[in-house]
């Protein structure tokens, strides 16, 4: 084994070729049998030739056999052949079938290496789940001053850098990009686009994009696709005003980020558009696409467009029934929802805890207890999977909206989550529904000692004393905020109106058109006073009594209101009005949204934190149950 002593590190290459038959556990296929001498029945490995063993990392598809051929290449001195080393190296950090730590042994005995050994191992960190260990690598490959980065290396990195969320690295990286020249390049660029968005920079991220010299498709649908995923959805959208304008086409990825951003932010009719345009140019029978159709008519309140994109479609996956079952859950149509499950079943299509998220969720919101526990149970039993806090989180809902405050308060005893405060805040929610003051205190104490408690859930319990008379409790809740200084989620209502997104918050007086909102408000106050509309006394208790910051607290200028009012004025008779919110829709706007609903003949659509709400003639399709 001479050739094993050239390396200079005779343990590890010992350590490579250990245990292996070099002679008969080798697979030769028969097209290379002849390229290879034979003498006296036995291989001749010094006849072997390195075009010979290109030829078989070419065809490699198993660790195992690239192992073999690594042990021939060592033991015919082919280890520094540069093309060899950096194949071989190539397959192990790159292939699905490799190993990074093989790769990395690899790499360690490959003298100076260039550019590409460089990028292989950078690439295969950056893909793995540990991804730092790719930016090691670059800085290694800086201090080496051997190889000069490239493309290949920047897009890698900054793929690291994406995923560790390294937003000094990022920074640092594009000054380098600029120093090496590759700032032209719409690769790279592309890349740190989408490295800085992902880190937070947007404002980078769009500087960078808007100073690019050449953006091809793959920019756009970074930048779309960016925005989205990280919640930017208006942005998205004004990326795709700017394409329009600047006439450039767009595919099946396009469409995908942007009618994620539509269901975001409840724009149906961008979303009809871009399914017009779908339709035309043939990505319709793209199942990915498919998918984000039925998903945005779903979560933009259309459950029938969903259901006729899903008729349509010749191809369906898992993602495509689900979508399905998770718009009929957050409907409250928890029937419809069983009755895709079973179809999904009958289909021979396997579920996943998703499925069961949409069948708890309907099931909750829909009030099916028994059908709720014989899923949730199902999960484990017949499917093998292990329920998760959001399906804990869902059977604490379903309990806890039937009056069964009692069992809610056990499954959270039971779950394997006990502290988490979701699972409180939903009991908390519950107590309010049914007005139990003392499993409302406990839920709150917990919160209080996991000290996860906001202004929001004081608000919520200050409710539940409000509605029980307990001045006292209200005041106690008061002092909570006041000393802690407890801080939560402003509520905002986003409203379509034509192709453009209005936001509104509470008491809000930013818009352009804010006089004319606050006239047509007055007046649908008024109408729906005339119906019967009457403010609930517990809001206005808790009004006089929390500070304005914590909620929307005022009973005439909460943020769905002013959206309301401004829908009214500016869109035509009968058209229905669609709502988004950020928050739970409060009992006061509930009762207001379903008198103005018959006061002006209008289907109001209103999709908040939890589910839909389809105000028609007076009545909600949540009949009160939310």
């Amino acid at each position: 084994m001479e050739s094993r002593k050239q390396g200079g590190k005779k343990e590890d290459m010992d350590l490579l070729v250990q245990d292996l038959d070099f002679r008969s556990a080798i697979y030769w296929p028969s097209s290379y049998m002849q390229n290879i001498a034979k003498v006296k029945g036995t291989w001749n490995r010094e006849m072997i030739k390195s075009d010979t063993i290109l030829k078989l990392l070419q065809g490699c598809n198993s660790l195992k056999r690239l192992q073999k051929i690594h042990s021939h290449v060592i033991t015919n001195g082919l280890q520094h052949h540069p093309a060899i080393s950096t194949k071989l190296l190539n397959f192990c950090a790159v292939s699905v079938s490799g190993s990074l730590a093989y790769a990395e042994l690899l790499f360690r005995h490959i003298e100076n290496p260039q550019t590409e050994a460089w990028n292989s191992i950078i690439r295969g960190f950056a893909n793995s789940p540990s991804p730092l260990q790719a930016i090691f690598y670059y800085n290694d490959m800086l201090s080496a001053l051997v190889a000069r980065p490239d493309t290949f290396t920047f897009s890698f990195v900054l793929k690291a850098c994406e995923r560790v969320k390294a937003e000094s690295k990022c920074r640092e990286v594009h000054g380098n990009i600029i120093r090496c020249g590759y700032e032209r390049d719409v690769v790279v660029c592309t890349n740190l686009v989408r490295s800085y968005v992902v880190n937070g920079l947007i404002g980078l991220a769009q500087t960078m994009f808007d100073n690019m010299s050449e953006r091809d498709l793959v920019s756009w649908n970074s930048m779309i696709s960016c925005y989205s995923q990280a919640g930017f959805h208006h942005e998205a959208l004004k990326v795709y005003d700017r394409m329009k304008n600047e006439n450039v086409g767009l595919d099946g990825f396009t469409l995908v980020g942007l009618l994620s951003s539509c269901a975001h932010v409840g724009a149906l009719n961008i979303g009809v558009h871009l399914h017009r345009i779908a339709s035309e140019e043939g990505f319709v029978e793209n199942v990915f696409v498919g998918n984000a159709l039925i998903d945005m008519y779903a979560k933009c309140g259309s459950l029938d467009d969903a259901l006729r994109v899903f008729d349509r479609m010749q191809r369906r996956d898992i993602f495509t029934w689900n979508s399905m079952i998770v718009g009929y859950g957050v409907h409250g149509r928890g029937d419809g929802a069983i009755s895709f499950f079973k179809q999904m079943l009958m289909a021979g299509v396997q579920p996943n805890s998703i499925t069961f998220l949409g069948l708890l969720c309907g099931c909750s919101h829909q009030g099916f207890v028994e059908e709720g526990v014989e899923y949730f149970h199902m999960m484990r039993s017949k499917f093998n999977l292990k329920p998760g806090i959001k399906h804990y989180g869902c059977m604490v809902d379903l309990f806890g909206r039937a009056g069964k405050l009692e069992k809610a308060l056990e499954i959270i005893g039971t779950s394997p989550s006990q502290d988490d405060p979701v699972l409180w805040r939903t009991l908390l929610g519950s107590c309010k529904i049914h007005k139990n003051v003392k499993i409302g205190e406990i839920a709150m104490r917990n919160l209080i000692q996991l000290r996860a408690s906001n202004a929001g859930d004081c608000v919520l319990l200050a409710t539940i004393y409000a509605g029980a008379k307990n001045t006292d409790g209200v005041l106690k809740m008061r002092k909570m905020i006041k000393s802690q200084g407890i801080k939560t989620t402003p509520g905002w209502s986003w409203i379509e109106v034509g192709n453009d997104i209005h936001k509104f918050v509470v008491d809000d007086k930013s818009h352009p058109d804010s006089n004319e909102i606050y006239c047509k408000l007055r007046e649908v106050i008024c109408q729906a006073t005339l119906l019967g509309y009457v403010p609930e006394k517990s809001f206005i208790i808790v009004a006089g009594l929390i500070t304005k910051e914590c909620l929307e607290t005022s009973t005439s200028c909460h943020s769905e209101k002013l959206a309301i009012a401004f829908g009214l004025a500016r869109t035509s008779k009968g058209t229905p009005i669609r709502i988004v919110k950020n928050l739970r829709v409060c009992r006061d706007c509930h009762s207001f949204t379903k008198h103005v609903s018959k006061a002006f003949n209008r289907e109001i659509i209103v999709r908040d934190r939890v589910r839909f709400h389809h105000f028609k003639d007076g009545f909600c399709s949540c009949k009160d149950y939310w």
